[in-house]
């Protein structure tokens, strides 16, 4: 994507013989993107983006004739007055032409004319269906201005009015609407991606390509890596029954991947070494299957990070260019700014008011296309990508093709969007190569769900899990219900043990708690806090220090937020955790005698309900905690009941299609999937946010207890991020120093003066720290 600089007059460009056209203003050489170049390089790189799904005619067509209305006099006119004298000079729309052109090669194939709106909507992004065939009429009645454009490119590309319609892919079905809203979408991300690259090429010649590493190179050095890993921590001792059993899960995963692919379940307890198993399961099936790359998407960024450190110190060359990309939801460095402009004649997708920043080229490029081999993600941007309807969300979508797709605590994906989501991954392994990959230690029952009832097979990455469920079994769960149960009582009887995790439904509560075991005191090294309140720097501190009192034997308390329960490696001896579902409750107990140091029957998991404490806060949980509460507590089933976990699921979701509940946006499944049958994009992108404005957003925190050094790197990078050149390393370096808090909250911190921007919607924050709770909750 291209800088958004104002335009500055150019130094004697090339002048523009009689004859022919322009795409685009002269790059820094003086030498204009003619027309014909671009629409034919754009067109090729489209065809190949789209060769996956067979769907390359079609794409080569709407890349060739996307910018068909800069043929116009007036568009032709302005840029050069503009690239001349540097002055802004309005230019018509030049989107209309060519979706027009489409549309009428279209006729006779009414399944494909909808496929118009990937010209329409290629810098404005995807139209609703019933809004783009009320514009196509308008055209038809009122054609003289495309038609003086399409007669202009003409005369230096006279293949436009050849007339004929590029086929549709042999596998599209035009009844099955949901197939064809896919295949624009898709269509839709090659034809964007392509037009952004044709462009960056021309405004940036010379750039040299990034160094190629295949999948096949990746999978060995993952392989070496990780025996040479295990051998270090073992570190010339016997290996343990635990260590064993890790080896023995990781090689079963690696054979497993010589399976066909399609979809796969890897249902592993927590500490069975689900991470390594996973990774090397997807780089082997991509190796062997002639697979493009592998996408980790986790439901928090807390995961993100983690998994992302562990894959890259697997895979990353020691010296040269990194392979593993980290891009998640945390911050938007392309937020709406009004002091943005545009820069003269470019399609890079930068719109009024907004602005950019630049950074490394393929670290910011990666980041919009996922052009890596290797990805690490949030589900949020991986559900953006494949439901949005903006040219940024949707650009890299059609990397998604022929890759290996790991959704990792796939349980935490919201009941009232599975519909939807089931369906499009459905879509995406049927008809884009994609093999799928379902991790979780609390498999859900998806395949009970309509989407995938019939002519989906899953296979197990571990063919029998049942009998490490059992063996891996390190816990006795009891039941603390009553008045008498509050967040005080908990954290109390907690302090009598040397060594006690407690975790809680949310950051007020945990706060609670920290506060009671500190008594007077402002903190204490022995009584620690975890959440997202705190920066990641100070999370990955706090957690090394649990970690590190725990091996020397010294007294910890530690009560945190769910996070903990995202794959978080430490190992305390008693647990208690506030009454959640039932996936969440065996998540925490994964913390427990995680290393199986002790009798099960010695290391107990508390559920609890505190009467003053915090109900899992999301809607759609209802239903989960009405299933649950039939089958988990005092004379019922543990957690950690496959059998009982199996029939939970089952009932959650038919609850949930039964109810009127719906998500924080007024979203039900089937209403999507009924607006995806209008091809409404708008409208399905509005309610797939998995977002909303209650939910948290990241602020970067200078703290006070950082030495001089790592206070003068932060402060480096928020510099770099405002002088809008930052690198690779300047967001690795900011996401040590983010914390998240309510959107509201950091509105009033704006009005306060205790939050100031950064860029786009990143602030850093200048109120109140807590040297061990972080970013205090409002009392």
């Amino acid at each position: 994507m291209l800088e958004n600089k104002e335009v500055e007059p150019l130094c004697g460009p090339v002048p523009v013989p009689e004859g022919r056209l322009v795409a685009h203003s002269p790059g820094h050489r003086g030498i204009w993107h003619w027309y014909e170049d671009h629409a034919r390089g754009t067109g090729e790189l489209a065809r190949r983006f789209a060769e996956p799904w067979g769907g390359r005619e079609l794409a080569y067509r709407l890349g060739r004739d996307h910018d068909t209305g800069k043929g116009a006099c007036a568009w032709q006119d302005g840029l050069i007055e503009e690239a001349t004298t540097g002055r802004k000079v309005h230019r018509p729309s030049h989107h209309d032409a060519g979706a027009f052109l489409f549309a009428q090669a279209a006729r006779r194939h009414p399944v494909l004319t909808p496929f118009a709106g990937v010209i329409e909507g290629h810098h404005t992004g995807l139209s609703a269906w019933s809004e783009l065939r009320i514009r196509l009429k308008r055209l038809m009645l009122d054609s003289a201005e495309v038609n003086q454009a399409i007669s202009q490119v003409a005369e230096v590309m006279p293949e436009i009015l050849d007339g004929t319609c590029p086929a549709a892919p042999e596998w599209l079905d035009p009844r099955d609407r949901t197939s064809v809203e896919m295949l624009i979408r898709m269509t839709y991300s090659a034809v964007v991606d392509a037009d952004r690259l044709d462009t960056a090429a021309h405004f940036r010649p010379g750039t040299p390509p990034r160094p190629h590493v295949g999948i096949t190179e990746l999978w060995g050095r993952y392989e070496t890596r990780r025996r040479e890993a295990v051998a270090e921590r073992q570190c010339c001792k016997a290996p343990s029954w635990l260590d064993r059993l890790r080896e023995d899960v990781y090689r079963e995963a690696i054979e497993a991947a010589a399976s066909e692919p399609g979809v796969y379940r890897l249902h592993l307890p927590t500490g069975a070494g689900k991470t390594f198993a996973g990774g090397g399961f997807a780089l082997r099936h991509a190796a062997l299957h002639g697979l493009r790359r592998v996408i980790v998407a986790v439901p928090f960024i807390s995961i993100t990070e983690q998994n992302a450190a562990v894959y890259r110190r697997l895979l990353d060359p020691e010296h040269g260019s990194e392979v593993v990309l980290e891009h998640h939801s945390a911050v938007n460095f392309e937020a709406s700014d009004r002091r943005g402009s545009r820069p003269s004649g470019t399609s890079g997708g930068v719109h009024p008011g907004q602005r950019h920043v630049r950074s490394n080229p393929w670290a910011k490029l990666a980041a919009e296309n996922w052009d890596a081999p290797f990805i690490v993600t949030t589900t949020v941007r991986l559900i953006e990508s494949l439901f949005g309807n903006s040219p940024s969300a949707t650009r890299r979508l059609h990397r998604l093709a022929n890759s290996v797709i790991v959704l990792d605590e796939v349980q935490a994906l919201p009941d009232t969007l599975l519909t939807p989501i089931l369906s499009g991954l459905r879509q995406l392994v049927e008809h884009y190569g994609v093999t799928l990959v379902l991790s979780s230690a609390t498999q859900p029952e998806l395949a009970a769900l309509n989407p995938w009832q019939t002519g989906l097979p899953q296979r197990n990455v571990v063919a029998n899990p049942a009998p490490l469920f059992h063996q891996l079994r390190r816990v006795r769960y009891e039941w603390r219900t009553g008045p008498e149960v509050t967040l005080g009582s908990i954290a109390a009887e907690a302090a009598t043990h040397d060594d006690a995790l407690v975790v809680v439904n949310g950051t007020k509560d945990a706060s609670h708690v920290h506060k009671v075991w500190l008594g007077d005191r402002e903190e204490n090294p022995g009584t620690l806090h975890l959440s997202t309140r705190m920066t990641g720097g100070h999370r990955r501190e706090t957690i090394q220090a649990a970690k590190q009192r725990l091996e020397a034997g010294l007294d910890t308390l530690l009560v945190s937020t769910s996070l903990i329960e995202a794959g978080v490696d430490l190992d305390f001896p008693r647990g208690f955790r506030a009454r959640s579902l039932p996936e969440s409750e065996q998540q925490a107990a994964g913390r427990i005698n995680r290393e199986g140091r002790h009798r099960a029957e010695d290391s107990v998991m508390t559920i609890f309900e505190p009467s003053d404490g915090l109900q899992p806060r999301v809607v759609y949980n209802r239903c989960g905690i009405a299933a649950a509460s039939r089958r988990f507590g005092q004379g019922l089933k543990n957690p950690d009941d496959l059998d009982a976990l199996r029939s939970y699921y089952r009932h959650r979701y038919r609850l949930q299609a039964g109810s009127s509940s719906t998500d924080l946006n007024g979203a039900t499944g089937e209403a999507i999937e009924a607006l995806r049958e209008k091809l409404d994009y708008p409208e399905v992108a509005r309610r797939m946010r998995m977002i909303d404005n209650e939910q948290s957003v990241a602020v970067v925190v200078i703290r006070s207890q950082l030495n001089q050094k790592d206070r003068q790197t932060a402060q480096n990078a928020i510099k770099q991020l405002r002088s809008g050149v930052p690198t690779p390393e300047t967001y690795r370096t900011l996401q040590d120093h983010m914390a998240s808090i309510p959107q509201q909250e950091l509105q009033t911190a704006i009005n306060t003066g205790h939050a100031v921007e950064i860029v786009g919607d990143l602030h850093e924050w200048t109120g109140p720290y807590h040297p061990q709770r972080g970013i205090e909750p409002p009392s």
